[in-house]
């Protein structure tokens, strides 16, 4: 037994080493990837920018304002999209329209669903109602700068690509729990991913940007294949590589508002996430172990018993992490802060990580699903929470399209 867990111990420590020096390789790569610039247009084609909103955030004007301040010459519509014709977002768009009186802004309200995945059935709907042959879909969460779609047209036009995404980091609505949330994406999501590209062990794309042409999307058969994906721009990114072309990540940052107003909110977030990636890379997943150093570090002194060895590598790890922080905090252009959290959040996101692996079931807007091995959505039966009879009654891919309320602004 004795023998055993000193096995576990050294196991644990040299996770922690190799986890510190994770750290320190991660902040350079980072550093080097955002450094680069965009390519930008040859020309300026018209484009419409699509997204599918549900309910207000705090930084809901705010962030779609963004879009409709863009430095790009040619034309741009903007296509929003609801289930419910009395969603509060609605408010939201509204407010746009008096404050970007010039922007041809387009309304869809349909309550139609394809499969679980919601943002996908809210998507297609706005489909028919699309007027250009570049196509720009974004979270509602999303902030942009004003040269975001020159960028994105830009990295399109490149020979050979046919889909351009964008990285993102956290910016935190006012409150602790989304202070957290921003710290769990740029400091263990970002650097992951920047990693992961520069080992060739990361093929991302991610639904915060994800810009194609029209052709492409007919290509790969539409979006109807992909409601009942709960990583649906993964598998879109898959589909467009299939044909043969490239997925590019823009070498620019678009924003994501971390909005989780308590734990349960926090938790039921980062437990959707840390599932989604295991269902689409598991082994990947399993060795982001590694991306958790103090908490290998703390492990290691529990199962040695306290050696003298396993000590200092707590500080090793606490060095390293608050290194790759700072460095991060630099490239990003933020004044450092809440270097407390970093500790904090490094054991909260570990016990996340150990929990990911206890159970297939996720939150995703107030609705819960099981996730299969095939990565697909399954809701739960009526003795759960009854959300399959919700969704039954709701999905109506094969009946005569309902009311569709269109508000169109200037052309």
């Amino acid at each position: 037994m004795r023998i055993t867990l000193e096995c576990i111990a050294w196991l644990c420590g040299a996770g922690a080493v190799l986890g510190s020096l994770y750290m320190l390789v991660a902040s350079q790569l980072t550093r080097r990837f955002l450094g680069r610039g965009s390519a930008m247009p040859v020309s300026y084609p018209a484009v419409t920018i699509i997204k599918p909103l549900f309910g207000t955030e705090h930084a809901l004007l705010n962030n779609l304002s963004g879009f409709c301040t863009q430095d790009y010459p040619g034309p741009i519509q903007y296509l929003f999209g609801v289930h419910d014709k009395n969603d509060a977002a609605l408010e939201v768009v509204e407010s746009l329209r008096r404050l970007q009186p010039g922007a041809s802004i387009s309304v869809v309200a349909d309550a139609r669903l394809y499969g679980p995945n919601r943002k996908m059935s809210n998507i297609m709907n706005m489909l028919p109602h699309v007027k250009h042959d570049i196509l720009i879909f974004a979270d509602s969460d999303v902030g942009v700068s004003p040269d975001y779609v020159r960028c994105v047209v830009g990295e399109l036009q490149q020979p050979g690509v046919g889909l351009v995404t964008c990285l993102y980091r956290g910016v935190p609505d006012p409150g602790f729990w989304p202070r957290l949330s921003a710290n769990s994406s740029n400091y263990h999501f970002l650097p992951g991913v920047v990693v992961g590209m520069a080992l060739g062990l990361a093929s991302p794309c991610f639904g915060q940007t994800i810009a194609l042409r029209r052709a492409t999307l007919d290509e790969i058969g539409g979006f109807g294949q992909f409601t009942h994906h709960l990583a649906e721009d993964h598998a879109i990114g898959a589909a467009v590589r299939k044909l043969g072309q490239k997925v590019v990540v823009a070498r620019m940052l678009v924003t994501h508002a971390c909005d989780e107003t308590s734990v349960t909110q926090l938790v039921a977030h980062e437990l959707r996430w840390s599932r989604t990636i295991r269902t689409i890379d598991p082994l990947g997943y399993f060795g982001s172990v590694l991306t958790h150093p103090l908490a290998l570090a703390l492990l290691a002194i529990a199962f040695s018993g306290a050696s003298s060895w396993s000590l200092p590598l707590v500080f090793v790890a606490l060095c390293a992490r608050l290194a790759l922080k700072l460095q991060l905090d630099r490239v990003l252009g933020q004044a450092p802060r809440d270097l407390w959290l970093v500790p904090l959040w490094d054991l909260a996101s570990f016990a996340i990580f150990v929990s990911s692996f206890l159970s297939k079931r996720i939150i995703w807007r107030g609705y819960p699903f099981n996730v299969g091995h095939d990565g697909l959505l399954y809701p739960l039966g009526d003795t759960d929470t009854g959300a399959q009879s919700v969704y039954a009654s709701t999905l109506v891919p094969n009946a005569a399209p309902p009311a569709t309320e269109i508000s169109l602004g200037p052309n």
